[in-house]
């Protein structure tokens, strides 16, 4: 969808203390540039969107179009005027205040799905100006399919810097320290390339094997500093993510209905009418609410399909959606005295009494890293299978010890989750420490690593050291659980599956499946269907 020429622009970009740029709006101040965002995520046909606009250009041109396996743009305002609006030094955290620029009313026959709203100039040197935001149309409660794809806005907030900042970087003075921002707001644009860029970009997971003595590489960082985007455009969402699934599942035949994580917030029953809920990606962030809708869907005889990795922070939102919350610390937190139990930390610390695997099966602490810079660089980038007879393995043909999803699909690749287990007579078993479903079975596993190991002596940067993990751990102390602590830095990637009530839980454990997908890996395409077919009954 991305029509601009990665090279042809001079990037908006201000820069952070640690010298890696975050898009703003006109740091130059004769800039020629056109800004959007949307008052919110997500409508039914009928509501209307808000698009809120600024512009330093006489005229620009707003297009809509419906991505997909084959994007169909569904609507075009040519000559669209809106005036030049400052961002707030604080745009991240509070939002950009821009008015209504332009308003559409959503047509009763636009079909669910994941829509791109484009707003494209030609500028005075006539080079193209193009940037990019979106809201997903959820379908009619009279036609709604039997599947319904949960899109992942709250990590997307964690890892939108668009003004400055993200749940990650961007704050403070001090170059040797780059904290993020507590406060992630909806009303701004989303970071450059998460919601569109060209095919075949790097991903964060590293397909590159480095030689003896090697450094790590991140060809996904390389990449975006090269052409002008965000370094946190493969963190995230749906040009990464979400995207390659969509297209995967309508060549399949599959009729999807579409969700945000905001609208498991404000409804626990929205998931009740659907027989299979499918979240794809990185979905790291969740509100409690949001689990409780998950909770609600699978107890009730559910089928969730999980083809996502790094399911590990808690936040909040604001009652009106517009602000996320994730101080990652309780200490920082200034509602966890009030409210320990929905701090903004990991969902395993023992004040929260949560942990991941009562929902998902799996968490995050338990894996994180393979295959992504110096993180376990030259594993095989599959999962070993363990218990290949398993209902989701049908058709598959594989053998105990196969490798599913290795180089070049590299599955098991970027961040991964997992639970304590131990081996017996040649089969992984959950411990059980730590909140795993008493019915879990993990049918395949890869190894993983909690933070990257520096061999270089602090001279070749490294994406996420094994520092900063240490340093999180010691500032949680006693909040963790003894397991976390006793695990150092070693862990695992798993694929795993259970039942809980009524429903059943397939939990794909890592990133990639929508990447394998597009690969057209066999295995990886057999087990995606094996799973939806039979939480939808087909």
């Amino acid at each position: 969808m991305e029509r601009t020429k990665v090279n042809e622009l001079k990037p908006a970009f201000a820069w952070s203390p640690k010298g890696w740029p975050s898009e703003r709006a006109y740091v130059e101040p004769d800039a020629e540039e056109v800004w959007c965002y949307t008052d919110r995520f997500s409508y039914f046909p009928g509501e209307t969107v808000q698009f809120h606009l600024s512009a330093s250009v006489p005229a620009f041109t707003l297009e809509i179009t419906r991505d997909g396996r084959k994007p169909e743009t569904v609507w075009t305002r040519d000559d669209v005027t809106a005036g030049r609006f400052e961002a707030p030094e604080d745009a991240y955290a509070n939002g950009c205040g821009w008015p209504v620029g332009l308003t559409l009313e959503i047509p009763q026959d636009w079909r669910p799905g994941f829509y791109v709203i484009a707003v494209r100039a030609v500028l005075s040197n006539g080079e193209l100006w193009e940037r990019h935001h979106f809201f997903v149309v959820k379908a009619a409660p009279s036609r709604r399919p039997k599947a319904a794809l949960v899109l992942t806005t709250s990590t997307m907030l964690a890892y939108n810097d668009w003004g400055g900042a993200n749940h990650y970087r961007g704050m403070g003075d001090d170059p040797r320290a780059d904290a993020g921002s507590p406060l992630s707001s909806t009303q701004r644009p989303i970071a450059r390339g998460m919601i569109s860029k060209p095919e075949g970009v790097p991903r964060e997971a590293n397909h590159l094997t480095p030689p003896i003595n090697g450094a790590p590489r991140y060809p996904s960082y390389e990449w975006a500093r090269l052409n002008g985007y965000s370094r946190h455009h493969g963190d995230a969402f749906w040009a990464s993510y979400e995207r390659l699934f969509v297209r995967w599942a309508e060549a399949e035949g599959y009729e999807l209905d579409y969700l945000t994580q905001h609208d498991l917030h404000v409804d626990e029953t929205v998931l009740d009418p659907y027989r299979c809920v499918i979240v794809v990606g990185h979905d790291e962030y969740w509100s409690w609410a949001m689990r409780d809708a998950v909770d609600r869907f699978v107890d009730g005889g559910g089928g969730l399909a999980r083809f996502g990795g790094n399911y590990q922070w808690q936040v909040r939102l604001s009652d009106d959606l517009t602000t996320q919350y994730c101080y990652r610390l309780p200490s920082l937190d200034p509602d966890a005295a009030r409210s320990p139990r929905t701090a903004t930390t990991v969902w395993e610390a023992k004040s929260v009494g949560r942990p991941g695997a009562t929902t998902i099966g799996l968490n995050g602490l338990g894996g994180i890293y393979t295959r992504y810079g110096a993180a376990t660089p030259r594993s095989s980038g599959g999962f070993t299978v363990y218990r290949p007879h398993h209902w989701a393995f049908e058709g598959t043909d594989l053998y105990y010890g196969d490798q599913l999803g290795a180089a070049p699909t590299f599955l098991a690749a970027f961040e991964v989750d997992s639970v304590e287990y131990t081996f017996r007579r040649g089969l992984p078993y959950p411990t059980f420490e730590d909140g795993a479903p008493e019915t879990l079975e993990i049918l395949a596993m890869t190894p993983a690593v909690r933070g990257e190991e520096d061999r270089f002596g602090g001279l070749v940067p490294i994406g996420g050291p094994e520092e900063e993990v240490y340093a999180y751990n010691r500032e949680l102390g006693d909040d963790l659980p003894d397991y976390v602590h006793e695990g150092g830095m070693y862990g695992a990637g798993m694929i795993a599956a259970f039942t809980r009530g009524e429903g059943e839980v397939f939990n794909g454990g890592c990133t990639e499946w929508a990447y394998a997908l597009q690969t057209g890996d066999p295995f990886v395409a057999r087990i995606v269907r094996n799973v939806l077919d039979r939480f939808l009954g087909r």
